[in-house]
Formats: structure tokens, C-alpha cells, sequence
């Protein structure tokens, strides 16, 4: 039922962004979630509802897990002002926005999981809890390996070297999987960092610039709207 489904993005919603700072000056008025089965989920960049941001995710019936992740990552996308209609993905730092919500959805997911776990949304339903954190530690298995693949002593430093030019002309998810891990680490260790996010993209050229310049319009971004600025320094640190 979509008020059913309803519940479940209002759970996750409020998993995101517990203890988040909203910054923007450019964060949608309402949202609004289609389904669209047999497509990727996305932000659908419209003009039809200039004050909307319009989220597609793709799921089956009571897909509870999937639609919480899928909706936790596009509400990453919208946190990071990429939900009006000029918001094409611009590569080559696309792959830091990308490594960040789904880090941003993966943090969500754990504290979705413990929240359901004491207050279930649905009568008799707290072990579905189990079933969430199941869901999430094989991703989070999963982006670490991808960190480790090649060396176990891997940094996101080493990482970035190894796979910069590719990401130069691909910076989706799958692409930037080996970034996640880590950036689950610094969104964990300290969730004030999380209004950074809502700092990206408010200069020409969003993404489509070389990384220096990409950090640099970010602390910048930061400092104008009085966010914290700590996650484009540290992120600054460890790329070196």
C-alpha cells in the first residue's frame, strides 16, 4: 500500500537526517517519490515543479530494504542541491558526490534498523529489524573489499591514484565503490560533518571541475552558509 510505503521513506527520512543541520538555501520545498519498476532510481531533473525535488526509485511489493536504501541515496542526492533541473551529473568529481550518498543512505540504514527495532512502523514487526542490518552489512562488506582489492593496506589516497583517470569520464556509484567505505567512516565518526553536503554545488560547474578547484568552492560554500567545512578538509587530508 503506498501509505504503507509512505511510512517506511518517512522512517528513513528521519534516520538521515537525525542530528543533521539542513543549510542550503536551495533545498526543495516538498518532495515527491514514484516507483517505477525496471528502471534505476534516480532524481528525475524536471521543470514541471520548480520547488519539488522529484525522487524515482524502483522496487517490488514490501521491498522494505531496497526502498529505504534507494530513497535514503536520492534524499543524499537532494541534501546535495542535485535535484533542480539544471543538475546533470558533471564528471570528474561526480564520484565524491556518488561515494557520499551512498554513504549518506548506509549510515541511514543503521539508524533506521535500530529504530525499527523499537518502535516498528507495522504491528509485531521489530525483527525486521535484523533483516535491515543484514541488508546493509552485505554493502558495507562489499565497498571495504572494494577499498582492499588490490592491496589490504589500501587508503582512499592509493585508491583515488589508482582509479583517477577512469573517473575522470565515469563517476557513478559502481564506479566510486571503493570511496564508500571511507566516507561511511567520516559520516559515522562525526554526523555534524553531514551539513557539509547541503554546501556542494552552489558554484558554476558543480562537479565539472578538477578536484583542487572542487574542494576548494566547497569549503568556500561552507564557509558562506556557516556549515561545519570539515568533511571537504578532511577529505582534502586523505586524497593529499
Amino acid at each position: 500500500m503506498p501509505s504503507d510505503a509512505a511510512a517506511v521513506m518517512e522512517r528513513m527520512r528521519a534516520a538521515c537526517l537525525a542530528g543533521v543541520a539542513l543549510v542550503s538555501d536551495r533545498q526543495p520545498e516538498r518532495l515527491r517519490v514514484d516507483n517505477h519498476a525496471g528502471t534505476l532510481p534516480s532524481i528525475w531533473l524536471h521543470n514541471q515543479a520548480p520547488t519539488t525535488g522529484w525522487i524515482i526509485v524502483s522496487i517490488g511489493t514490501r521491498d522494505w530494504c531496497k526502498l529505504a536504501y534507494q530513497f535514503g541515496h536520492e534524499l543524499g542526492h537532494v541534501l546535495c542541491n542535485s535535484w533542480q533541473s539544471d543538475a546533470k551529473p558533471r564528471n570528474p568529481c561526480q564520484w565524491v558526490e556518488e561515494a557520499l550518498v551512498e554513504a549518506f543512505s548506509l549510515r541511514g540504514l543503521q539508524l533506521l534498523a535500530d529504530a525499527w527495532e523499537h518502535v516498528p512502523p507495522f504491528r509485531n514487526d521489530a525483527a525486521f529489524a535484523g533483516s535491515i542490518r543484514d541488508y546493509r552489512e552485505k554493502m558495507v562488506v562489499d565497498y571495504r573489499a572494494a577499498l582492499k582489492e588490490q592491496d589490504d593496506t589500501a587508503s582512499l589516497r592509493t585508491w583515488f591514484k589508482e582509479h583517477e583517470a577512469s573517473l575522470h569520464v565515469d563517476g557513478g556509484v559502481k564506479a566510486a565503490k571503493g570511496a564508500v567505505s571511507t566516507m561511511l567512516d567520516l559520516l559515522q565518526s562525526d554526523a555534524t560533518m553531514i551539513a557539509d553536503l547541503g554546501a556542494l554545488n552552489r558554484w558554476p560547474g558543480r562537479s565539472g571541475i578538477p578536484l583542487p578547484d572542487y574542494l576548494n568552492l566547497w569549503e568556500k560554500s561552507c564557509a558562506e552558509l556557516k556549515a561545519p567545512g570539515r568533511l571537504p578538509v578532511r577529505l582534502r587530508k586523505l586524497l593529499a
